[in-house]
């Protein structure tokens, strides 16, 4: 067996009886930086002119306070020739400064926002610029502030407290954001603060259940859309989400550590159950009210909204079953509706970022499934084919569309893990990445700012680029990681599933086969297998344990091809599991694999694929750990569960035989038991703990031996130091202890 880590680094010599401070170990660092994280940039925007990048970022890589910088393009140009540096970075907005070194509060929303996007950061975690990037507007501590981008300087807008989502006009004179659930609105000087919206209040004066200008629940977690209101190009009016909860069911969400404490209300719209109910109103300053009219009834889901001077304001929205979508375009006087294009799929219709949008000259841009590939459509014409699968819509202008794309079926090579940034338009496609990696890109005013991930390098590069020449690099103040991913990127059998394999550091042909971990996602929306450095940190700690670490991408998970991804439709549990097991065996070959043992290891969907390994294929796995599992589809949520496994009242065989909790989930279990280690966050809302307790239960009464890990405090994120550390570490432990090492 060889060393479980690397040697560490000579340490620079101690003065005489000078205690010597240990150094972190890996667990603790990665958790101390969020996975290296902290101090990289973020949150990039370009101003119009091409003259200054925003962007976010904290002072270092352990600094969890994003600060808000501006990098001026211009500031080179304005010296003399000889004197010229590069582009001058500055800071607009510290939140130490702003709040006075107090630390930050936040309201219940706030906290429920930021886990419905996975931030874990502090300080200024997102902001909204005017049309121009001259203005930009951002909550912290649940009150509002400004900043003047071109002067540098930021203020507070005594407004009522706490603000959610400020975003200014686009003309820069009004700041809207959302307070106890009204949409309100503030002259950017901070005067004439007045609601345009306001709930009723319940029957005894409480808080009631409607509120204006936020995204529900499952739009933000599931739906990609995050925000519940829309400026209108000329800045006299919104569209605003008016959402009411009260059909939604009640669940409680206890703190067992805190017995004192009472159980928080989560509105949680499970599979099968009613959605909360959301309408949209066009909201003047003036005080006008209208209403958006379409088919609620039949199309309640409302997916997308966008709102440009290239067109009427846009809709996608989506039947409840998502096999059908219709776009609309909204009359913004009278709120009547037309139906521009319509979609249907019998499997469902994918949502995906950047659309849909309006070109410059009024064409409806969209992103559909066609002829076996995700495909960029402009009017009724594709202007991509087979040879990229279209993840996304970065930037339109002047008919010049940026995209970012994956390889699709036809591409002469796979590119295992690979995204990259195009240029699209009528004459054909470009590619603007060029080195292998996961690419992404923001643009405007003839600049690019391109976000490059690479395997060879940890975090990000970030390079601003105008007219193919770079102007700028924006730093990373990210901590360099004390771990190199000794990464192999292949493709297993026959479907040629994307596969990542990590051998320990210092691993050599002649210390003979390795137990092997698989440590997957598997799922949908989430692609383990890609080609940068930072996300297999973990993985190559567990290698550097003794381990050889198996990822793989099997149907279901995006990236390749629609058809691809649709394999799992009305069955998460065999497809899945099934690509598991042929990868691992499949690359067994060609890997120093034991496969007397071997382990799984996953986090939500992948906690329930850990699961579903254990019990279904203990002739494969012999431990696994099964963390925040989703182990009773019933109890997770309807946008996602009902799109891959339908209506619960009309398909429950489906649900029994995707869960592990039931007799029909339960019955596919074998022998002999593998062990299990199930890993849950008391404070979880997302996959709640009964996940965890009723897969406990179940195994109890089947006889079947497992431990149970609950976190107190924890949710579905670990962004606490020491848990994540030690979580870590008692995996280890578990995983040694199950196989025998």
């Amino acid at each position: 067996m060889t060393s479980p880590l690397p040697p560490q680094s000579p340490q620079a010599p101690h003065a005489p009886h000078a205690p010597q401070t240990p150094k972190p170990s890996f667990p603790r660092r990665h958790a101390r930086t969020q996975r290296f994280s902290l101090g990289a940039p973020r949150a990039f925007t370009v101003s119009p002119d091409g003259s200054r990048v925003v962007f976010l970022r904290s002072r270092s890589g352990t600094d969890r306070e994003s600060v808000l910088w501006v990098l001026d393009l211009d500031a080179a140009a304005r010296t003399e020739p000889a004197a010229r540096t590069e582009p001058a970075e500055r800071v607009a907005a510290d939140p130490a400064a702003l709040l006075h070194g107090a630390s930050e509060q936040l309201s219940a929303e706030e906290r429920a926002r930021r886990e419905r996007s996975r931030e874990s950061g502090a300080g200024i975690v997102g902001y909204a610029t005017d049309a121009a990037v001259e203005l930009a507007a951002f909550a912290l501590s649940g009150r509002l502030f400004t900043a003047e981008l071109r002067a540098g300087t930021a203020r507070e807008l005594p407004v009522p407290a706490p603000v959610i989502d400020p975003r200014p006009a686009p003309d820069g004179r009004h700041v809207a954001y959302v307070s106890g659930g009204a949409l309100r609105v503030v002259g950017a000087e901070g005067e004439d603060d007045r609601a345009l919206a306001e709930p009723d209040p319940g029957p005894g004066g409480e808080p009631g259940t409607v509120a204006y200008g936020i995204a529900e629940f499952i739009a933000a977690e599931e739906m990609g859309r995050s925000r519940g209101f829309w400026w209108s190009p000329e800045s006299d009016r919104l569209l605003v989400a008016r959402v009411d909860d009260a059909p939604v069911r009640r669940w409680w969400i206890a703190d067992p550590a805190h017995p004192d404490r009472e159980p928080s209300p989560v509105a949680y719209p499970a599979a099968g159950t009613p959605n909360a109910d959301v309408r949209l109103f066009v909201l003047g300053l003036d005080g006008s009210r209208t209403e958006v009219e379409w088919d609620r009834a039949r199309y309640p889901y409302l997916a997308r909204v966008h709102w440009s001077s290239a067109g009427a304001p846009l809709l996608l929205v989506q039947a409840r079953d998502q096999r059908d979508q219709l776009y609309l375009a909204v009359n913004p006087d009278t709120g009547a509706t037309r139906m521009v294009h319509a979609d249907e799929d019998p499997d469902w219709l994918e949502l995906l970022p950047g659309v849909p949008a309006w070109t410059p000259s009024g064409q409806l841009v969209r992103i559909a499934d066609e002829g076996g590939a995700r495909v960029l459509t402009v009017g009724e014409r594709p202007l991509t084919g087979p040879q990229l699968q279209v993840r996304a819509v970065l930037d339109i202008a002047d008919e010049d569309l940026l995209v970012a794309a994956s390889a699709g079926a036809a591409a002469k090579s796979p590119e295992t893990g690979e995204t990259h940034v195009y240029r699209v338009n009528e004459l054909g496609v470009e590619r603007v990445s060029q080195e292998p990696g996961v690419h992404s890109a923001v643009r405007s005013g003839g600049v690019t700012v391109l976000v490059s991930a690479r395997p060879e390098h940890p975090g990000a590069q970030v390079q601003v680029v105008r007219d193919g020449k770079q102007l700028a690099q924006i730093a990373s103040y990210a901590e360099r990681p004390d771990i190199t991913p000794r990464l192999t990127l292949t493709e297993a059998g026959a479907r040629r599933i994307p596969c990542a394999v990590l051998l320990p550091t210092h691993y050599q042909e002649e210390d003979g086969p390795l137990p092997v971990l698989l440590d997957p996602y598997g799922g949908p929306h989430h692609a383990r297998v890609v080609a940068a450095h930072n996300p297999y940190l973990t993985s190559q700690w567990f290698a550097d344990q003794g381990f050889a670490v198996l990822v793989a991408d099997g149907r279901g998970t995006p990236g390749r091809t629609p058809a691809w991804e649709k394999e799992i439709r009305d069955d998460l549990a065999s497809v899945v599991l099934e690509d598991q097991v042929d990868a691992l065996r499949s690359l067994a070959g060609e890997f120093p694999f034991d496969l007397s043992r071997v382990a799984i290891r996953g986090w939500s969907f992948g906690g329930y694929l850990a699961g579903l390994a254990a019990l279904r294929r203990p002739d494969v796995f012999h431990a696994a750990i099964v963390g925040a599992p989703v182990t009773d589809q019933r109890l997770y949520d309807t946008h996602y569960t009902e799109r891959y496994l339908g209506d619960p009242h009309a398909q429950p065989e489906v649900y029994a035989a995707n869960s592990l909790v039931t007799d029909e989930g339960l019955s596919g279990a074998a022998e002999p038991a593998c062990p299990m280690m199930i890993v849950h966050g008391l404070a979880d809302d997302n996959v709640v703990m009964a996940h965890t307790l009723r897969l406990s239960s179940a195994l109890l009464a089947a006889g079947r031996p497992h431990e149970v890990l609950p976190l107190s405090g924890v949710t579905h994120m670990t962004p606490q130091e020491q848990v994540a550390e030690n979580l870590l570490l008692l995996q280890v432990d578990f995983l040694k202890r199950a196989l025998g090492l």
